[in-house]
């Protein structure tokens, strides 16, 4: 595939991945059955302040992303969109989506806000254009202070879904299906939906191999 086109998909995939992630977590919020940590945090943040969902989570964004500072972490063009773009989505996805009433109604609602949240997320992921500023602020704990991946997870969602909960927001069923079902569901979606390397392209027919310098010196 010629490198303009690569691009032109990495780009659609990244706007519209982004998009549609603040629509599912939008469904999620109606379903009213209980959010993932950050969401039950800005929740509970909009309960008390009255700001809408999608200006706290832009604001909440540049927060986290600011912590990238002396993680000495880098954003891409991908991390700065995300902090600018999904926010206005969820507010985008509560003016369209109604509130469900009724336990099937709430789950099935609960349920396709996960579905699109993890095709979003392989899609956003998958342009590889920069993770969103809450993934970067675990992977700079990881890379900074030499803790486990699963340990700066742990700590951080941990610290926000308490907070969030003390401060009223949505704790339930949902954030339990929510931490047992998001990993491996992206972890499905992300291959289907990565936009392969430059490397990984197919050969032309009758092109020359490439040699072990060349594939040791690549970088994706």
């Amino acid at each position: 595939m010629p490198s303009s086109l690569v691009w032109t998909r990495r780009i659609l995939q990244l706007f519209v991945g982004q998009f549609a992630y603040g629509l599912g977590a939008a469904l999620m919020i109606r379903a009213d059955i209980g959010l993932d940590p950050w969401d039950v945090l800005t929740q509970g943040i909009s309960r008390r302040t009255g700001l809408s969902f999608g200006t706290l989570t832009v604001i909440i964004g540049a927060l986290v992303l600011l912590a990238w500072i002396p993680l000495r972490q880098r954003p891409g063009f991908g991390t700065l969109l995300n902090v600018a773009l999904v926010g206005p989505a969820i507010d985008v996805g509560l003016a369209w989506f109604p509130s469900a009433n009724g336990w099937w109604p709430q789950a099935l609602e609960f349920a396709a806000g996960l579905v699109v949240l993890a095709l979003a997320s392989g899609l956003y992921i998958g342009a590889r254009l920069g993770p969103g500023p809450r993934d970067g602020l675990m992977t700079g704990l990881h890379s900074r202070l030499g803790w486990p991946l699963w340990l700066a997870r742990t700590l951080v969602e941990g610290t926000v879904l308490l907070v969030g909960w003390l401060l009223g927001g949505s704790v339930g069923v949902g954030t339990v299906a929510f931490a047992a079902l998001i990993g491996p569901m992206v972890g499905r979606t992300i291959p289907w939906l990565r936009v392969p390397d430059a490397s990984s392209a197919p050969k032309s027919p009758g092109a020359p191999a490439p040699s072990k310098t060349d594939s040791r010196s690549r970088v994706s």
